[in-house]
This record gives C-alpha cells, sequence and structure tokens, in this order.
C-alpha cells in the first residue's frame, strides 16, 4: 500500500480563482455587500479619479479586505496586506490587487466617521428587510483594551503619589548634596535632583490637565481612553462600548461609546436605537448595573419599555426593616410602617450631597412622630434622636413600574443574556477582538463599525442560508 500522493508543485494547471472559491464562501456575501454601497454618498475618498498621478486603489477593495480580516482575526494592516498575497479567498475578493499596508491603514484612518455610517445604513437596510424587528433590544456593554497602558493613565490620587515620591526623593538627594565631599559627586547629584525637579514640572502640568479637563482621569497615550474593568477586577486602559441587540436574530442594531460604567448608559443608546429603527415603540433588556432612575425616566418619556433588573436595596443592617416593609400609597402620597402607622411628607424636595457636582435625583422625606414612642422603635432604626425617614425618589414611579415588569415577566426578561451575551462571544473569543488598534474615540468607533458590519454579514449568512438569497435581499430593498 501506497501514501497518497500529492501534486507535483511545478505542474502546469489550467485553473481560475473563480473554480478555487466555493459558491457559498462568506468572500461572496462579502463582495455583493460592498459592490452594492455607494461610497460617493458617505464621502470616501478616491472614488472618483483623476486624469493625472497614480490611480488609487478603490474604497471597495480596501473595505472588502477589513471586513474580511475582521471576520477571520485578521486586523493589522501588515496581515491583511500579506493575505491579500497568499490567502485564494482575498486574492479572488480582491481580483488580485495587493495595496500595501501603508495604504491600507491610510484607509482605515482617514475614512473613520464613513465606516460608522456604513454601519447604520445597513442596520436600516435590516430592518426594511425585516431581519431586525425592533420589538425587543437587548442592551449590554463589552469593554476592548485600548492602545494606552496603564502606567500612562492618571487619576488624581496616583499623580499625588508621585509627587510625594519625587518630593521625598529631591529632599533625600539635596541632604546627600550637603554631605558631599567633592565636586564630582556634587554635580552627580545636581543632576538627580534636576531629573526629579523636571519629572515633577510634568506631573503638575498633568494635574493640571485633569483639573482643566473636568475628568477624573487623564490618559496621555489616547486622551479617549479610560482605565476600565475588563473581568474579574482586572483594570485595563480602553473603551466600554455600549450595543443594542435585536431578539429576532440576534443582530446588532447600535452602539456607542462613553463612560466607563453603564450607569448613564441606557437612554442614550435605546433613543438612538429606536430612532435608528423608526419604530413607535420598543421595549428594552438591560441588566442592573443600568437602574438608574433618570435614565428609566427618559427612556419612559420616549415611549421605550424598560425591563432592567432591580437594584438591592443600599441598606446592608439586617437587623432593621427592610424599605420593602414600608407600603407605598400613590392615592394618599404615604408609606405605612410595619406596625401599621402612617409616614408623610412636607412636599419638600432635598438632594443628596454630591461633592460640588450636579445630584443625581431629588427625593422627599417621609417620617411619623409615632416613631417616638414605638415599641418596635429597634427594629426599625438605628437613630437615637430621631425617627425612621423613608426618602421617596423623584423617579421612584417609573422604578416601581419598571421592578414590576421584570418581577411578572421573569422568563421574558430571561431573554436578556442570551441575546445580549452572543455576539460579546462570538467577537472576543472566536474573533480575538479584546483590543483596538487605533486611537482616539472618532478612530475606534469606525474600527468596532467595521467589526459590527462584519458580524452582522455573517449572521445574514446564516440566517438566510444562500447567495441568492442574500443578493434577492439587496436587490430588493437597495435602489
Amino acid at each position: 500500500m501506497h501514501h497518497v500522493i500529492g501534486q507535483q508543485r511545478n505542474q502546469l494547471q489550467m485553473i481560475c480563482l473563480e473554480q478555487i472559491v466555493a459558491q457559498d464562501s462568506f468572500v461572496r456575501l462579502i463582495d455583493l455587500f460592498v459592490d452594492a454601497i455607494d461610497f460617493e454618498s458617505f464621502g470616501i475618498k478616491h472614488v472618483t479619479t483623476h486624469e493625472e498621478g497614480r490611480p488609487p486603489y478603490h474604497p471597495a477593495t480596501l473595505l472588502k479586505l477589513y471586513i474580511y480580516g475582521y471576520r477571520y482575526g485578521v486586523r493589522s494592516s501588515r496581515k491583511l496586506e500579506y493575505q491579500a498575497r497568499v490567502n485564494l479567498e482575498v486574492r479572488w475578493l480582491l481580483n488580485e490587487q495587493t495595496p500595501s499596508n501603508r495604504t491600507i491603514a491610510a484607509f482605515r484612518k482617514e475614512n473613520a466617521t464613513a465606516f460608522r455610517a456604513i454601519f447604520r445604513k445597513f442596520v436600516y437596510l435590516l430592518k426594511q428587510a425585516e431581519l431586525i424587528d425592533g420589538e425587543t433590544i437587548a442592551i449590554d456593554s463589552f469593554k476592548v483594551r485600548g492602545q494606552n497602558s496603564l502606567k500612562n493613565n492618571f487619576n488624581e490620587k496616583k499623580i499625588a503619589r508621585h509627587l510625594e515620591y519625587i518630593d521625598n526623593k529631591i529632599a533625600e538627594y539635596e541632604q546627600a548634596l550637603d554631605a558631599a565631599d567633592t565636586n564630582d559627586d556634587k554635580e552627580l547629584i545636581e543632576n538627580k535632583i534636576a531629573i526629579q525637579n523636571q519629572r515633577k514640572s510634568e506631573y503638575e502640568t498633568l494635574q493640571q490637565q485633569l483639573a482643566e479637563s473636568g475628568q477624573e482621569q487623564i490618559s496621555t497615550t489616547d486622551p479617549d481612553a479610560r482605565a476600565v474593568i475588563l473581568h474579574r477586577g482586572i483594570v485595563n486602559v480602553g473603551y466600554n462600548f455600549q450595543a443594542a441587540v435585536d431578539s429576532k436574530n440576534k443582530l446588532i442594531a447600535d452602539f456607542e461609546t462613553g463612560d466607563v460604567n453603564d450607569t448613564r448608559a441606557l437612554a442614550p443608546v435605546a433613543i438612538c436605537t429606536k430612532e435608528l429603527l423608526g419604530v413607535e415603540t420598543m421595549n428594552v433588556l438591560a441588566d442592573k448595573g443600568y437602574h438608574t432612575g433618570d435614565q428609566l425616566s427618559q427612556c419612559a418619556a420616549a415611549n421605550i419599555v424598560t425591563y432592567v433588573s432591580p437594584k438591592e436595596s443600599a441598606s446592608n443592617d439586617d437587623d432593621i426593616y427592610p424599605i420593602t416593609r414600608f407600603v407605598y400609597d400613590a392615592q394618599t402620597d404615604t408609606y405605612t410602617c410595619p406596625t401599621g402607622e402612617t409616614l408623610t411628607t412636607n412636599g419638600t424636595w432635598h438632594s443628596h450631597s454630591s461633592r460640588g457636582k450636579t445630584a443625581a435625583f431629588r427625593f422627599q422625606r417621609y417620617n411619623t412622630p409615632a416613631c417616638k414612642g414605638c415599641a418596635m422603635r429597634e427594629k426599625c432604626t438605628k437613630g437615637k434622636v430621631n425617627g425612621r425617614n423613608i426618602d421617596r425618589s423623584e423617579f421612584a414611579t417609573v422604578i416601581e413600574q419598571n421592578n414590576q415588569r421584570v418581577r411578572v415577566n421573569p422568563d421574558y426578561y430571561r431573554q436578556r443574556q442570551q441575546l445580549a451575551e452572543h455576539p460579546w462571544g462570538t467577537l472576543k473569543r472566536q474573533w480575538g477582538f479584546d483590543h483596538v488598534l487605533v486611537r482616539g474615540k472618532t478612530q475606534v468607533l469606525g474600527e468596532v463599525s467595521m467589526v459590527f458590519m462584519g458580524y452582522n454579514l455573517s449572521r445574514c449568512a446564516r440566517i438566510l442560508k444562500s447567495y441568492d438569497a442574500f443578493k434577492s435581499l439587496l436587490e430588493r430593498h437597495i435602489a
């Protein structure tokens, strides 16, 4: 018996790339999708050419290369250049064109804003094709590392710690200078003092920039990157993205990046998604990190029904009655305590101290004189002078309505995890998208747009199951 014998490498063959690339290959969908884009309407450079000068590559060629690269975890411009030369599917996709890594990188840098617009246009197309219905949206965040190391990210405490260390070193060197015997020793120490003074000046400049920015932290390599907790307490400098995933086919409908946490992110993403999809009303599922009164209120005002997991009571004292034991009556605007006493308010609005910042919300305080002589006082409050106070937020009604919806519809809310986690598991684990390659919010959003275009296109391939079905979709919904 013989081994399997391959073809001789120098054997001449008559074959073309069209025969090599399978009919159900993903590159055929990329080719079809990109060729349907009106690049000139998005303001992308080099769509039209001039008579003089070296001819540029068409933007479609470079976008096809990027979508393929992001889909298969090949993102750097040098690796994409290599793929264009050796990968048979990429050679088919680009018609044997081999752009340089500089050309590839420049295309991504120059058209970041256009990529976001193309992504949103694609989402609109998917809505027209009824692959996205906009009835139920799950919003969740995912964090990626940026092009900024943790040591080049500073907050007030970190800067103060560095300045204290430098001051101590300067004092130490000054003492050594007084005790120095020779001129050479003195010159060496003076140089060390000069270096520390230079470092001190740099940190003082950072301290001033931080104060002027009004932010809690500052990054020196990528000014828009922030220190975020990636997972299990591991902190890296990067971006926290908020994305909306439609429930019908787990397609990404919209996304944004902003603060390091999710506290103020629900309403902006939900409202933008609703406007993009053009629906009258929409249900939104989110975890407890998004449970903030003003965000729930903004969603309600925009005709968005929220299903956000309730937060537990802030009180950690197990020895006193929890706030859930106090029953609110909306008709009389009073609370009833566990002993049956009625707590009322004088109607004054209060605000919690916020250290010079705008208070997160206002509240009214409810109490009763009966607390002073109550036999159950020790079970109700630890205060020795005043009785139990119940603070009711201005957003309490909308919070209670949201919490009630989640409690009554546990199976419906349970969709959140399978909807929101599906894309992030695919992008991070399978595609290797756990860091960005560009700097600045605009550039980063452009890169993420291409990743999400690749994801939605890949989902379409699975949903429609054929090249002809996707071609028919484009022909029906692109004028």
